[in-house]
């Protein structure tokens, strides 16, 4: 299995606290990812995302979370 099937099948399986997600783009080229997910807390957020196959694969330049609270639109 590529890196990237694996990194779908593994949001995939997690998606009761995976929301959101995507790349961020220039263009037609990638330049980022963003994920939006609902954990208990931050230590939490890191042990999935630390089981992330684009993780294992050191494909993330580096990682960043930042809590964030819906005020608008629908309910995930």
């Amino acid at each position: 299995m590529s890196t990237r099937a694996a990194h779908l099948a593994f949001l995939e399986r997690h998606a009761a606290r995976v929301k959101l997600g995507g790349p961020f783009l220039n263009g037609e080229t990638p330049v980022g990812s963003m994920l939006i997910l609902d954990c208990e807390n931050e230590a939490a957020a890191r042990a999935l995302l630390s089981e992330d196959p684009y993780a294992a694969a050191g494909l993330f330049a580096s990682v960043e979370l930042k809590p964030w609270k819906r005020v608008v639109g629908a309910q995930l």
